[in-house]
């Protein structure tokens, strides 16, 4: 679905963004070196560690750099 998007701190910008895809990867890292010594699959989390709720899309203004949520971008969008 296509929406107008419109960035509510310089509140100009209409037109050029950049659309920042999140991926995470989860992983287990040893407390000394920060080193990875397990990578998890969403589907083989241990009981203790938590899977990823954030949004998959972020957008940033190609005008002022802000980033927010795209969710924030459609809303001021929407506005006149």
């Amino acid at each position: 679905m296509n929406v107008p998007y419109r960035c509510p701190n310089c509140r100009t910008n209409k037109s050029r963004f950049n659309l920042i895809k999140q991926v995470p990867q989860s992983v287990k890292l040893n407390p000394q070196s920060g080193e990875v010594v397990e990578d998890y699959s969403n589907s083989q989390l241990d009981p203790f560690h938590t899977p990823y709720r954030g949004p998959e899309l972020r957008v940033q203004c190609g005008v002022c750099g802000l980033i927010e949520d795209e969710k924030t971008f459609i809303k001021f969008g929407e506005q006149n």
